[in-house]
C-alpha cells in the first residue's frame, strides 16, 4: 500500500485496511478530479451505504459531462442522491442543499456525503444561519453595480467583520455579502453569528479529505478535460447557448464559459480546452487552500 504511486489507490487501500464505522456517516471531500466520486462509490458498495452529492455544480441537470457527474452505471450499483436534480431556472443555494440533506440522512444515516464544495460541508458540520431571501430588486442592483464598478466598489461598503470573514478575492462572495447588507441592514458576519446547531457535527461522523500531490492532480485534470470533450461536453454547452447567462449559478461550471466562448467564435477549440484546463487547475488550488484552512481536523487521505 505505502509503495503505490497513485494517491487514489492508496486511499482505497487505506479505507479497506481501516474501514470507517459502517453505522456512521462518512464525509469525503477532495479537489476536483481527485477521484473522490470513485472512492465514495467503492466505500458505499463495500459497506451498504448510499452516496449523497456535496458538489454545487453536480446538482444541475444540464452538466452531466462537464461536472463529471457519476454516470448511469455507477448510479445502478449504488443509489446516488442530489445529482442532476436542479434545472437552470430553479433557485439553489447551500441552504437548499442542507434542507434536502436532512431528510436523506434520516433515511440513510450511514450515507457517504462526497464533494468539493467547502461551503456545503461547513454548513453541514457547523450550521447555517437562515438569512432572509434577497429581493429581486436588490439582486438586480447588485448585478448592475458588479458589472459597472466591479467587486472593489462593493467591498468598500461592507462592514469590517464581514470583510474579515469572506473570501474578498471571490466576486460572487463579495456580491452576496453586499446583497445581504443592502437587503437586511445587517452584515453577513452578524447573521452568521446567529448560526443554529449543525445538522451533522464532526464528532458524529467520519470526515476524510483527499489531498493528492499537485503534480498528480494536474495530470488528471488535463486528461479528464480531454475525456470530457470526447464524451460530449461541447454538446452540453451548445444546448445551453440559447439560455446562457454568465451571472447564473449554473454558469459557473468550470469549462462552461470557455466552451461558450468557442461556440460564439471568440476562441478556437484548442484555446477553449487549454483555458478550461487552466481554470480547473486554479479552482483545484482554491479548493486545496480551503481544505487546509477549514478542514485541518479531518483525516487526510494522500
Amino acid at each position: 500500500m505505502a509503495d503505490s504511486p497513485d494517491p487514489l489507490a492508496r486511499a482505497l487501500a487505506c479505507l479497506r485496511d481501516s474501514p470507517p464505522d459502517p453505522a456512521r456517516p462518512v464525509l469525503l471531500a477532495g479537489p476536483t478530479a481527485s477521484g473522490k466520486s470513485a472512492l465514495a462509490l467503492a466505500l458505499a458498495e463495500a459497506q451498504g451505504r448510499v452516496v449523497i452529492n456535496a458538489d454545487a455544480l453536480q446538482v444541475y441537470s444540464m452538466w452531466r459531462v462537464l461536472s463529471a457527474r457519476p454516470d448511469a452505471a455507477d448510479c445502478a450499483r449504488v443509489p446516488h442522491y442530489l445529482y442532476g436534480e436542479v434545472g437552470r431556472d430553479a433557485e439553489w443555494s447551500v441552504g437548499h442543499w442542507l434542507r434536502e440533506v436532512g431528510p436523506l440522512l434520516l433515511r440513510h444515516p450511514n450515507a457517504v456525503i462526497v464533494g468539493g464544495t467547502g461551503l456545503y460541508f461547513r454548513a453541514l458540520t457547523e450550521g447555517l444561519v437562515e438569512i432572509p431571501p434577497v429581493p429581486p430588486g436588490v439582486r438586480a442592483e447588485a448585478d448592475a453595480r458588479m458589472a459597472d464598478q466591479g467587486a472593489e466598489a462593493m467591498r468598500a461598503e461592507l462592514d469590517p467583520a464581514t470583510l474579515a470573514r469572506i473570501d474578498r478575492r471571490n466576486p460572487a462572495r463579495v456580491q452576496r455579502a453586499w446583497e445581504v447588507l443592502r437587503a437586511t441592514g445587517r452584515g453577513l458576519a452578524s447573521w452568521q453569528d446567529d448560526t443554529p446547531p449543525p445538522l451533522l457535527p464532526l464528532a458524529a461522523c467520519t470526515a476524510c479529505v483527499l489531498r493528492p500531490s499537485v503534480e498528480w492532480l494536474n495530470e488528471r485534470i488535463a486528461r479528464r478535460f480531454d475525456a470530457m470533450m470526447a464524451q460530449g461536453a461541447l454538446d452540453e454547452a451548445r444546448a445551453m447557448l440559447p439560455h446562457w447567462d454568465p451571472r447564473a449559478q449554473w454558469a459557473r461550471a468550470i469549462g462552461a464559459r470557455e466552451l461558450i466562448a468557442h461556440l460564439h467564435g471568440h476562441i478556437s477549440r484548442q484555446q477553449a480546452i487549454e483555458t478550461a484546463t487552466l481554470a480547473t487547475r486554479q479552482y483545484a488550488k482554491r479548493q486545496r487552500t480551503w481544505f487546509r484552512s477549514r478542514m485541518a481536523d479531518w483525516a487526510e487521505l494522500r
